[in-house]
């Protein structure tokens, strides 16, 4: 980070953009010069419990927080929700980077791929770079776990936090994103995490259908009376027409699983 200076980081608050936030913020003072920005999206995509978050963890890292609007949801190539929906979403998410960055002189941008992420299928690192984003942790090699660690190390709350997409993750590919259904979803996520659900995922089909996902070891108590009632009247006061639990268990992305997929070479 100190190679990079001073930078606008966007900032989820999940332990990836936290562990850069905080070298950054180590470096700053180091260098005794002006502070980095993590700058936050607001948007339909991202639960309020996740900006929660990010807040928190700014503060943790005493590093200055700035949340911004994103308007990805007034483009068409967003909405539509086809395998490049990331890519929307990331070029969306970094032009706005950008006006703060310029705002305070042109800063460079990083971001919290590691290099497990480089292996998925991530659309959205492309967007990152066509805009030139830093990519720190992944330059580095620095994969999940060792992210992990370095949080711990640092005692950043979101050490061992599981990783939390956006929303929009969780509609099937060709079922457009609206703010109803990103509510939706937010609603039923936000209720079965109540009830002791973690990891989770509520996952949304076509005829509004529910997949719920949650840790193999939980599917038991899931399915169970009179919890099971209790989901599926809830689910349908918030609007869905069908719930189905995956027996397969929580997998992140498991919607990729769901297309076949051209991954990039």
């Amino acid at each position: 980070m100190s190679e990079l200076g001073r930078c606008v980081i966007a900032f989820s608050g999940g332990v990836d953009s936290a562990v850069v936030a905080a070298a950054a913020a180590r470096s700053d003072r180091l260098r005794g010069g002006p502070a980095s920005i993590a700058v936050t999206a607001i948007s339909p995509s991202v639960p309020q419990v996740q900006r929660d978050i990010a807040a928190r963890v700014a503060s943790e890292i005493a590093i200055e927080h700035v949340c911004i609007a994103t308007a990805e949801m007034s483009r068409d190539d967003y909405t539509k929700n086809d395998t490049r929906r990331c890519f929307f979403c990331k070029q969306t998410l970094y032009g706005a980077l950008r006006k703060v960055a310029a705002d305070h002189g042109g800063l460079p941008i990083a971001s919290g791929t590691n290099a497990d992420d480089l292996g998925d299928y991530r659309p959205g690192i492309e967007a990152g770079r066509q805009a030139d984003v830093a990519t720190p942790l992944a330059d580095l090699r620095i994969d999940k776990a060792t992210v992990r660690q370095i949080a711990t190390f640092w005692e950043l709350s979101v050490a061992e936090l599981p990783a939390a997409p956006c929303l929009s993750s969780r509609i099937a590919y060709g079922v457009a994103v609206t703010e109803e259904r990103l509510r939706r979803i937010e609603q039923a996520e936000s209720w079965l995490s109540q009830r002791g659900f973690s990891p989770l995922r509520v996952r949304l089909h076509d005829g509004e259908m529910a997949r719920i996902e949650v840790d193999a070891g939980d599917l038991g108590r899931l399915v169970q009376q009179p919890l099971l009632s209790a989901i599926r009247s809830h689910f349908a006061s918030l609007g869905f027409r069908a719930v189905t639990v995956d027996l397969a268990g929580f997998r992140s992305g498991s919607n990729n699983q769901l297309v076949n997929l051209m991954l990039p070479k």
